[in-house]
């Protein structure tokens, strides 16, 4: 709905490649189910964004950017939120879009250091957000696309024993001792 000028200016998509999103997972969000990339490790974030603007018009805008953030939602105080990871790329510099754009982007050798979690009062999530700052226009178009992360470690290859003792105070001890073997 474009009506006097209001709305927005252009449609925008965010395509991750064949090698980000062949895998996926199911996430719970209220009472739906969400089908969302999974990213394990240090994979590269690759894709493409695509870009089209309204048939029949020219989208002047400031720039294109796309960012991959990290961020941890409190959701009893929404208006806290900590981002722990932003990177940000530059798509496109200030110009006008006539035709469709297909705007090619990577994110290599990123850490994520935490696995995304969704729980009863706290989100941690990872995600990608296209901005595009649009010249004589009341807010910017966004576009966001969440993804969902999973970090593997080895086992550790050093298993303590466990001593355990109990008793009863200047009468009785017993001492236990568990050799934990894989």
């Amino acid at each position: 709905m474009n009506f006097l000028g209001f709305g927005p200016s252009c449609n925008v998509d965010i395509v991750l490649s064949e090698t980000t999103s062949k895998r996926s997972i199911d996430i719970r969000k209220d009472k739906a189910v969400e089908k969302q990339p999974l990213v394990i490790g240090k994979e590269p974030i690759v894709g493409n964004v695509v870009v089209k603007p309204v048939p029949g018009k020219r989208l002047e805008h400031l720039g294109v950017k796309i960012e991959l953030l990290g961020q941890i939602e409190m959701f009893y105080d929404r208006s806290n939120q900590y981002n722990f990871m932003s990177l940000v790329k530059e798509l496109l510099s200030p110009g006008e879009v006539a035709d469709d754009v297909t705007l090619p982007f990577e994110f290599l050798n990123v850490e994520k250091q935490f696995e995304s979690y969704n729980g009863i009062n706290v989100r941690l999530r990872y995600f990608l957000r296209v901005t595009i700052v649009v010249r004589k226009a009341i807010t910017n178009t966004v576009k966001e696309l969440d993804f969902w992360v999973q970090n593997y470690q080895p086992e550790p290859e050093i298993n303590n024993n466990i001593k355990m003792e109990v008793g009863i105070e200047d009468s009785l001890h017993i001492e236990f001792e568990y050799d934990k073997s894989k």
